[in-house]
């Protein structure tokens, strides 16, 4: 019951979505949405608001259905407990675990869960950029290793990369309504898991997750729209 509430959650955003804001998607790779069914793996790039559900527009129906019944992604146990934003995300994705951001026993109990068999989602940043291009304590945005742990347990289907064109005009960090009809933009880019682990190991230097970070830090400079 828990994930058909959460299909029709998702469809109603994704509806509201597409009636009240414009939408503005590029992809970057020759593979497109004929090739979402066989993602393992989401990585969604620049995280600046918690209205971000709203990309769902750019998915098709079959991905949102996939999504709803498979999806699983790391939540902020902080972001859960609040009693409107942490209820709804709890409905919107029910495949949700509470981890605490540190690499304790809840991240790991999130990689337990980590298979073939669903599709794990990641903001891999782990915080929220604010209007002056920072975190919450001044720092700068920079990718953490998570989501090298995530591709070491995965070894074959597609990595489904969203890079967010940024919600700050639409709501920032702290604002509790978002803005309407503004333009919702996005790269998006399917790139084989397999030939993207090969690619890593080949090249550059230090561990298999340096490489990761150092990857996913130049895709967050070079390909968010």
């Amino acid at each position: 019951m828990s994930k058909v509430l959460s299909f029709l959650l998702m469809a109603k955003v994704k509806i509201f979505s597409h009636l009240f804001y414009r939408g503005r998607a590029n992809w970057l790779s020759e593979e497109k949405e004929e090739s979402l069914n066989q993602v393992k793996l989401l990585v969604f790039l620049n995280h600046t608001s918690l209205f971000e559900p709203l990309f769902i527009r750019f998915a098709t129906w079959r991905f949102v259905w996939n999504v709803a019944h498979r999806v699983i992604v790391p939540g902020a146990d902080v972001t859960l407990k609040r009693p409107v934003a942490g209820m709804i995300l709890k409905v919107l994705l029910p495949g949700c675990i509470p981890i605490t951001r540190k690499p304790d026993e809840s991240w790991q109990h999130f990689l337990s869960h980590v298979s073939q068999e669903v599709i794990t989602a990641i903001l891999p940043e782990g915080r929220m950029k604010r209007r002056n291009g920072l975190d919450k304590h001044g720092k700068p945005m920079t990718v953490r290793g998570g989501v090298a742990e995530i591709l070491e347990r995965l070894e074959s289907g597609k990595l489904l990369f969203v890079y967010s064109g940024g919600l700050h005009h639409i709501q920032s960090p702290g604002e509790r309504f978002p803005r309407l009809f503004k333009t919702i933009t996005a790269n998006l880019e399917l790139v084989d898991i397999a030939d993207y682990k090969q690619y890593l190991i080949q090249a550059g230097e230090g561990n298999f997750k340096s490489r990761v970070v150092a990857d996913m830090n130049r895709r967050l400079d070079e390909c968010v729209p």
